[in-house]
């Protein structure tokens, strides 16, 4: 009896498999996010060409101000902030220079010489409040000429601004023993206001100016010359 062979069945074909198989793109979750590709850092040689036009008229400036000519410095760093806006970085610095041109354009004031220079000085410190340049000028017209009621009016007033009772009215009373005028504008002077509730300014005015005659200076009149 002859053996049957039993035919092997066909083989399904082969799926190629690829080499570098590629993994499914997963979708982004709600709470992930996808950081943006990094952005290509400009290159020096890329700024921006009004850095290099202000760099050059900040530099002209400080050329001007080495030849002191401060207004053409003042002029050229001014430009500076006017045309170029956007260099911040710049501004500091031109800022600085401006603020020299400034000081060195501004003059400055002659010291007083003269005794009426010197008042004149003082009644300005006065009334802009600097009590110790005024003091610094009277005392020297006061050294000079010790019998000066003007001066030793001024220094009472420098005095009580500078909440200094004790030497305001000593001077006070000096002056109107020289001159009893200052008696009747010390009454009125808005200055001495802070000497209004002291008993020894009460007292310096109220005090007749015969019994201080003694201590004025002696005045002649010109037909008695």
């Amino acid at each position: 009896m002859a053996t049957k062979h039993r035919r092997p069945a066909p083989k399904s074909p082969k799926t190629p498999v690829p080499s570098s198989p590629v993994p499914p793109e997963r979708p982004a979750s709600a709470g992930h996010v996808v950081p943006p590709p990094p952005q290509p850092v400009p290159d020096a040689r890329q700024r921006r060409t009004t850095y290099i036009e202000a760099v050059a008229l900040y530099e002209r400036g400080l050329e001007a101000l080495q030849r002191h000519d401060l207004p053409g410095a003042t002029a050229l760093f001014e430009s500076v902030l006017r045309l170029y806006p956007e260099e911040k970085e710049l501004h500091e610095r031109v800022r600085l220079y401006l603020n020299i041109c400034q000081r060195q354009a501004t003059p400055k004031e002659a010291a007083p010489q003269t005794r009426e220079e010197r008042l004149y000085a003082a009644t300005l410190a006065i009334n802009g409040g600097r009590y110790d340049q005024a003091l610094a000028n009277l005392r020297l017209v006061r050294d000079e000429d010790p019998d000066n009621d003007h001066a030793l009016y001024m220094l009472a007033v420098a005095h009580a601004q500078r909440g200094e009772p004790a030497e305001a009215i000593a001077h006070l009373e000096r002056a109107i023993a020289l001159n009893p005028e200052n008696r009747a504008l010390a009454k009125g002077d808005p200055d001495l206001e802070p000497l209004r509730g002291d008993d020894a300014f009460r007292t310096a005015l109220d005090t007749p100016a015969a019994s201080r005659s003694d201590r004025r200076r002696p005045f002649r009149s010109r037909s008695s010359r």
